[in-house]
């Protein structure tokens, strides 16, 4: 089911992605439910909804996550609150580095 979701049907799709797509809709969930103004709370939700894209679409252009979650960092990073989700963010891009490739970080379980 989850494969279908992230638009893998009818092939095997890359962890790293599955792990990505996760952590952001996580970010995601937790960005919507902060209370507080963020005044780049916009700029952080397209990126998001990029890095989103580019995990489900397959084999992404790494300088582009880093990009992505570099905006996305900017935008949240000092918000105590939503530390942890956007770690997990960086740790699924910081899969896809070329170096990466061995260490495959797994989903959370409940994700």
């Amino acid at each position: 089911m989850e494969e279908e979701r992230a638009g893998h049907s009818g092939r095997n799709p890359d962890p790293r992605a599955v792990v990505l797509c996760a952590a952001v809709s996580r970010l995601r969930k937790a960005l919507a439910g902060h209370p507080a103004a963020l005044p780049d709370r916009e700029a952080a939700d397209d990126e998001l909804a990029a890095l989103d894209a580019m995990a489900r679409a397959g084999e992404p252009d790494v300088s582009r996550l880093r990009s992505a979650l570099l905006l996305v960092a900017g935008a949240v990073g000092s918000v105590s609150a939503l530390s942890g989700a956007l770690g997990e963010v960086r740790a699924a891009v910081d899969s896809f580095g070329e170096d990466a490739a061995a260490e495959v970080p797994r989903p959370r379980e409940g994700a």
